[in-house]
């Protein structure tokens, strides 16, 4: 069975991972340094005979405007044209988030694939919104394939809090998540990092995760944080797409900031308070309001005190059930079985084509 996983960036790749894990398979990047990257950051990942060099997976620089020769299934997480033989060949769109943020590039791109794995109501409103028109057999209802995990209590929080470094004395604490996006969305890092770095901390442990763009700040915000003496402060690696897994910094952290990122709708599956960091950015979905997550979350726009703010939301008296209600609102089925579903839908097209 021929499989092949196409991504922008090794950060998109996180949303077809799990599957990836299940099914095996092969990656395929436009750009040499893209490939670079993969390897880097993919290294030793693989344990089998299979492993290529430096144990990562099969990669290859493919130009997707000429990939006729590839007989078998290809899944996308970038909403690329993919110029495939539908003759001995599927093209399948993942994606890489459901937020409100619109398709960058043309959306109508996406037309152009055989099938789509669908999330959940959101996605499909928010392929709405996009003008977008699809056969109704090419729709395929498999829920968000990064839940698995987390639903199905695959990872110990105590071991994930000792591999991050948070020492035994301080995992009493209330952990807090700041998940941002960049600067399209108007992200929020160079705006909160260094206040929240400042503040959050004298109360409670403050994970910092960046957009894949915005990585490249992390050292800078290490060492600022070291030179201010700042403890309790720990920083998540989007590109360790191995090691810094955005589920398990969802199953250490307490309550989650973020602004315009899609990280806001997935943090649902833990049914733990949500708080917005307000931005400007206007470019957004049309949703209605049961898909909403800024109609029940709270906002920090500066002005408060975002202890305040977060002790608010960590309250004991506060009722987290509207969290839970939104995330059956937005995503199908959620029952950790969405990367079998997804991978019985491979195998059978697989064997369709005579594979």
């Amino acid at each position: 069975m021929n499989i092949y996983y196409f991504a922008n960036q090794i950060y998109q790749l996180s949303y077809a991972w799990p599957l990836y894990n299940e099914i095996g398979g092969s990656f395929l990047v436009r750009k040499t340094k893209t490939y670079l990257k993969f390897k880097r950051y993919l290294r030793g990942s693989v344990k089998s005979k299979d492993a290529a060099f430096l144990g990562t997976p099969g990669i290859a620089k493919r130009n997707l405007k000429d990939i006729s020769d590839i007989s078998g299934i290809i899944l996308s997480q970038s909403n690329a044209r993919v110029h495939n033989d539908t003759g001995k060949s599927r093209s399948i769109f993942i994606g890489h988030g459901t937020g409100d943020k619109k398709y960058g590039g043309k959306a109508h791109t996406l037309e152009s694939y055989q099938y789509l794995f669908v999330s959940g109501p959101k996605h499909m409103e928010k392929f709405k919104d996009s003008g977008l028109d699809f056969p109704e057999e090419s729709l395929v209802k498999i829920g968000n394939l990064r839940f698995d995990d987390y639903l199905n209590g695959s990872n110990d929080r105590d071991a994930l809090m000792k591999k991050m470094g948070i020492p035994l004395k301080d995992r009493s604490r209330k952990t807090v998540l700041y998940a941002p996006t960049w600067r399209w969305g108007n992200g929020t890092i160079k705006k909160y990092a260094k206040l929240f770095i400042k503040e959050i901390t004298k109360e409670h442990n403050l994970i910092i995760r960046p957009h894949h763009f915005d990585a490249h700040r992390l050292p800078r915000l290490k060492l600022w944080a070291a030179v201010n003496g700042i403890d309790n402060v720990y920083f998540s690696n989007p590109n360790k797409l191995t090691t810094n897994d955005t589920m398990q910094d969802f199953l250490v952290s307490d309550i989650l900031i973020s602004d315009t990122s899609s990280i806001l709708y997935e943090y649902l599956v833990t049914g733990k308070p949500i708080v917005v960091a307000n931005t400007d950015f206007s470019a957004l979905h049309n949703m209605p309001d049961q898909m909403n997550v800024m109609t029940i979350a709270d906002f920090f726009d500066g002005s408060q005190s975002i202890l305040d703010v977060l002790n608010r939301n960590l309250s004991d008296e506060v009722n987290n059930s509207k969290y839970t209600e939104m995330l059956h609102n937005c995503f199908y089925i959620n029952d950790g079985k969405s990367v079998q579903r997804a991978a019985e839908f491979v195998k059978s097209l697989a064997g369709k084509l005579g594979q």
